[in-house]
């Protein structure tokens, strides 16, 4: 009698097992996320009815663009101008948003992966993806791969390096929490302990005042310090991923927000769709190439 009553608990077990199968393997690609319906009025949102996205305030190009409107400096993130800009209006738009639909708002660098509840529904601010900010916050799939680079001044020793062993004796400079330290530290490892500063604008002001003699930042941002920060600077190069494996720029969620498995749907169609490459090239297509550093 007791078997005859498990055989049918059984195969409904099966059967449901089999049915949810599909959406259990995809989420199980982000440990943090949570199986979640993607229709925009079943949303998680940090504001009903709003996609709030959060970004670092100065807003630089080539990331954003179009005009400084306050409360933003430089660029404006909501002009839909810029390669991040332009990523992000193109994710909301997946997800069933109009662009009045969509909230800017300001979230320093180093708080944006820090542990704790988030004032943003995901944010995007060239945040590389590291195994240790992964355990604060959950990270998006790639969005964009990227190499570090070396900003030097013209006409200084360092400027003429071809090699990393040729920066072996140099004093560099970063911005804190990037992962461009760890390049340094893990990579280049110069007898001289690197600068850290608070912002990138310090990290751009110690170099005009030869207190370092470089700066390392993404590419795509080494050709904008050159670009409009620096009067005499210059691109030295750029550097080889480390270990083959390249780094890759996510958005951020809160730990746990069943939002990331939908913004990824929404990247994988744009990938597909080539809507991404059109964006990367519009946007970053002259500013990915320099000689590489070995």
């Amino acid at each position: 009698m007791r078997r005859a009553l498990l055989l049918p608990l059984i195969v409904l077990a099966l059967l449901a097992a089999g049915c949810g199968g599909g959406d259990d393997e995809e989420a199980s690609t982000n440990p943090g996320a949570q199986t979640a319906s993607c229709e925009k009025d079943q949303l998680e949102l940090v504001n009903a009815g709003q996609l709030t996205i959060g970004t670092d305030n100065p807003a630089y190009p080539p990331w954003f663009g179009g005009e400084e409107m306050k409360p933003w400096k430089i660029s404006n993130p909501a002009s839909g101008e810029g390669f991040e800009s332009a990523v992000a209006f193109a994710v909301a738009e997946e997800l069933g948003f109009d662009r009045a639909d969509v909230n800017w708002t300001y979230v320093p660098f180093n708080k944006s992966f820090a542990p704790g509840p988030k004032s943003f529904d995901f944010d995007i601010n060239q945040i590389s993806f590291d195994v240790n900010r992964a355990k604060a916050v959950d990270f998006s799939e790639t969005y964009y791969d990227v190499n570090q680079a070396l900003v030097a001044n013209k006409g200084t020793p360092i400027a003429d390096a071809n090699s990393i062993a040729d920066l072996k004796n140099a004093k560099l400079g970063v911005q804190i929490g990037t992962t461009s330290y760890r390049y340094i530290t893990e990579n280049i490892k110069p007898t001289q302990q690197p600068s850290v500063y608070d912002t990138s604008n310090d990290s751009i002001a110690a170099l005009n005042a030869r207190q370092i003699e470089g700066i390392v930042v993404d590419l795509p941002t080494a050709f904008y310090i050159v670009a409009a920060e620096l009067d005499n600077g210059t691109i030295v190069g750029q550097f080889p991923n480390a270990g083959g494996t390249p780094e890759h720029f996510g958005m951020v969620f809160e730990k746990g927000n069943p939002l990331v498995e939908c913004v990824n749907k929404a990247l994988r169609a744009l990938k597909a769709d080539g809507t991404l490459a059109q964006i990367r090239q519009e946007w970053l297509a002259d500013k990915a190439s320099a000689p590489v550093l070995t």
